[in-house]
C-alpha cells in the first residue's frame, strides 16, 4: 500500500466504510461522502478495469464505458503495477 494514503485519516475512512451493512447505507453513505462524478468515475473506473480483465481492447472499452483512452491507460497501470486490488475484487464478485 502506498504510504501516502494510510494515514489516521484514511484507516478511519476505510473503518467507516467497512462498517457499511448493505447496499442502501453505501449509497447513502457515499451520495454524502463524494459529489456524484467522483462516485461515477469510480465506477467507470472499475468498469473499464473489469473489460480490460476480460480482453477487450482500448476501443471497444472506450465505446462500451465512454472512457477516455487516457482513463483506460491509467486503469490498466493499476492493474498491472498496482496492488492487485482489482484482481481481488474480481474474484470476491465471481
Amino acid at each position: 500500500m502506498s504510504k501516502k494514503i494510510k494515514t489516521p485519516e484514511v484507516k478511519e475512512l476505510f473503518q467507516a466504510i467497512l462498517s457499511l451493512q448493505n447496499e442502501e447505507e453505501c449509497f447513502n453513505f457515499f451520495e454524502d461522502v463524494c459529489t456524484t462524478n467522483e462516485i461515477l468515475s469510480f465506477a467507470q473506473r472499475f468498469q473499464v478495469a473489469k473489460l480490460l480483465t476480460q480482453k477487450f481492447t482500448y476501443q471497444e472499452i472506450a465505446e462500451k464505458s465512454g472512457a477516455s483512452t487516457a482513463t483506460i491507460s491509467r486503469v490498466k497501470r493499476s492493474i498491472d503495477d498496482g496492488n492487485g486490488g482489482y484482481e481481488m475484487a474480481f474474484k470476491r464478485l465471481s
